[in-house]
């Protein structure tokens, strides 16, 4: 029987007992808020898609532990999507473009072989997502094992590897570095899927950054804050073809492309990046770094066994957990159930010409320490310094010039839209750099804030020992404290 072109062989019925969900004549129903019916095909002309047997395992469905959005949760209560959800979203948006151009473009000559293999790319590229997702990688990996040149790509190859072998799941080899190389987005291993650099853009586009992962995440994350996306991906899926080797998009569609990488800018601006959540993310890992010589945290990533357990769940085994070595773990999450939370004392967004002066290696919480006032007793445990990148998704480059487009009357050559012809209201700079400042202790955030101030007209030559922005009050522990003294009253006189 041929479902929608697509042969159907599913005569099994222990392969439809075996795996759950909405089976209806060789396919499987998956409800989804972003993309409404998610259908996955058992069998493509009498091949097995995977795509089932791949989500119906422990190694897939440990993505359910892994909230999209890490300790985001803690401050929007909206946030409480999985990575499960967006890498079923991103393997049907991976299936979508490549069959389109399967379809419609038949001189490509896909395979079937390639479409299965692009759809679980887009399943498994968050595989290797550890707890509370990039904190994990981003910022916890780099203090527990410096000089581990480790990623969670890295981790989802690994885990790949790991959820084939332990399921037996009967799949040639250059099918799995094929699958490797489009989670990486570049063909790394000698393969006859070298010449097809089209198929590498989908889930991961090296590029220019467009690809299925961003308008999945873009859309969802924003669905699930309550947030308006004036981006359109669906328009760019639709008006999409390959030409010389190259996804291309129509010409009309730069505007939205634009809109799509403001989007995430907004995002980064005002979810991604957001004070308390940054404030969380930092206690997230000092939590980590307590447990780490007792759980091993770290040390997992070198295995698929123990890396499978490493789950935003963790933080809830050191809250049962009676043992000593785990207690300043235990204090510092029951702070964060509690509110207690680490303060934000300082931001200062750096002006280009002194991006070369004030960066990671020139600005440390030591330095500031260093330049403390009023015998505050400042030490560098007190003060965190973070730096935040924003960006279209390629540093300081404008991601556009590296797309290319077709026209209406000519969809077989492509070319590049400068910014001039689209908008004068598009930025020049694409990029900001922000320093944000934290203190442990909430006693010495004025003093903090004052080091840091000094620290920086040093640095800069200007004056900002009374910037308006952000500026701390030096009672400030008095009124938290009378505000809470206040809320409890409330709460007793209630």
């Amino acid at each position: 029987m041929a479902v929608n072109g697509i042969v159907n062989t599913y005569e099994d019925t222990s392969f439809q007992k075996k795996h759950s969900g909405s089976f209806y004549d060789g396919h499987k129903i998956i409800n989804d808020p972003i993309h409404v019916c998610i259908i996955i095909y058992l069998f493509l002309k009498k091949k097995n898609d995977f795509t089932v047997e791949f989500i119906d395992t422990v190694q897939f469905q440990r993505l359910r532990d892994l909230k999209q959005l890490g300790p985001l949760y803690f401050v929007f209560p909206g946030a409480s999507h999985n990575r499960f959800e967006h890498s079923i979203g991103v393997s049907h948006l991976s299936g979508t473009l490549v069959e389109r151009f399967a379809r419609e473009q038949p001189e490509l000559k896909i395979t079937e072989d390639e479409v299965k293999c692009v759809k679980l790319a887009g399943l498994c590229h968050d595989l290797g997502h550890g707890p509370f997702s990039h904190v994990f990688d981003n910022a916890f990996m780099p203090l527990a094992r410096p000089g581990l040149n480790w990623s969670h790509e890295q981790a989802s190859e690994m885990m790949l590897e790991y959820l084939i072998d332990d399921n037996n799941i009967d799949m040639e080899s250059s099918e799995i570095n094929f699958i490797k190389d489009l989670i990486a987005g570049e063909p790394r291993s000698k393969s006859r899927y070298q010449d097809r650099n089209f198929l590498f853009d989908i889930v991961a586009n090296k590029k220019n950054s467009v690809d299925v992962d961003k308008f999945d995440y873009i859309e969802r994350d924003a669905y699930n804050l309550g947030l308006r996306s004036s981006y359109d991906a669906k328009r760019l899926l639709v008006y999409s073809r390959v030409v010389n080797n190259e996804i291309c998009y129509h010409q009309k569609e730069v505007y939205n492309i634009y809109e799509m990488f403001h989007t995430r800018y907004s995002l980064f601006k005002q979810i991604y990046t957001h004070r308390v959540g940054k404030a969380i993310e930092l206690m997230i890992v000092d939590a980590f770094l307590a447990a780490n010589n007792y759980l091993k945290i770290a040390d997992s990533v070198n295995n698929p066994e123990d890396y499978l357990f490493m789950t935003d769940d963790i933080i809830r085994s050191i809250e049962k957990s009676k043992c000593a070595e785990l207690q300043e773990s235990r204090r510092i999450i029951k702070d964060i159930r509690t509110r207690n939370l680490y303060k934000f004392v300082d931001e200062f967004l750096v002006p280009p010409e002194l991006e070369s002066r004030l960066n990671k290696d020139t600005i440390t919480s030591q330095d500031i320490a260093n330049y403390q006032c009023d015998n505050a007793k400042l030490s560098e445990q007190d003060i965190i310094v973070t730096f935040t990148k924003i960006n279209y998704s390629m540093n300081e480059s404008n991601p556009v010039d590296s797309i290319r487009f077709f026209s209406k009357y000519n969809d077989r050559e492509s070319f590049n839209i400068s910014k001039k012809k689209v908008s004068y209201m598009i930025p020049s700079k694409f990029q900001d750099i922000n320093i944000r400042i934290f203190t442990r202790d909430s006693s010495k955030m004025q003093s903090v804030q004052k080091a840091f101030r000094k620290y920086l007209s040093h640095i800069t030559r200007t004056d900002l020992h009374s910037d308006p922005v952000v500026s701390v009050p030096g009672d400030y522990q008095v009124l938290i404290n009378s505000a809470k003294r206040s809320r409890y009253s409330a709460d007793i006189s209630d």
